[in-house]
């Protein structure tokens, strides 16, 4: 059986990420999700093993002495992680696996599996990261200001990644994505020059 391929998504918070992930994930059959382990409370609309697997921080170091996890990183005082033996698994079964996770956890990945294909995901300005920001209404005022100071750092390490998807129209984006997961988004790499001004407004406050 051919091996499955594994897809890593990152971006920073408030770019769209998850809902390209979930509109990607029912337009690909083929693609499987791998849900995270974190430390970080449950929000009221979240399902243990839906959202995330929730643990204590005890049981999450526990996992890490044990070589459980593929990935793990701290990301905003909590930790996270990703189940290497499912990956593993999907992958053997032929399955595409979708990753969505920081650049923390994403140059772990690709050090581990070097063959993953790796994507960030880009707000089109800083004044559009900040709006969807607040209009979430699920973090504080202080979590917000922190997100937003920390989103330029996450977003200059996006010449790691293979590609680069500006996600300024949801449909487009998402037609973008679904290129790259059929091998066909060579426009769309990381290193193209048509990203530049958009970046250096970005990045301005890294």
């Amino acid at each position: 059986m051919k091996r499955g391929r594994l897809f890593v998504i990152t971006a920073p918070s408030g770019a769209g990420k998850t809902s390209l992930v979930n509109a990607l994930l029912k337009s690909e059959p083929n693609l499987r999700l791998s849900i995270s382990h974190t430390t970080r409370p449950r929000r009221p609309t979240e399902t243990d093993g839906r959202e995330y697997h929730f643990v204590t921080q005890p049981q999450f170091e526990q996992l890490i002495a044990q070589g459980e996890f593929l990935e793990h990183a701290r990301v905003f005082d909590n930790f996270y992680g990703t189940s290497r033996a499912f990956v593993e698994e999907q992958l053997r079964q032929g399955h595409d696996v979708l990753l969505e996770i920081d650049w923390h956890g994403a140059r772990q990945v690709r050090a581990a599996l070097p063959e993953c294909v790796s994507i960030f995901i880009l707000p089109p300005s800083r004044r559009a990261l900040a709006e969807r920001l607040a209009k979430r209404a699920t973090d504080s005022a202080p979590v917000i200001a922190r997100r937003l100071r920390d989103a330029a750092a996450d977003m200059s390490h996006y010449r790691e990644f293979a590609y680069v998807i500006v996600n300024d129209d949801f449909a487009h984006a998402l037609a973008d994505l679904r290129r790259i997961i059929a091998g066909q988004g060579a426009d769309l790499a990381s290193d193209r020059a048509q990203l530049q001004s958009l970046l250096k407004e970005l990045l301005a406050g890294a």
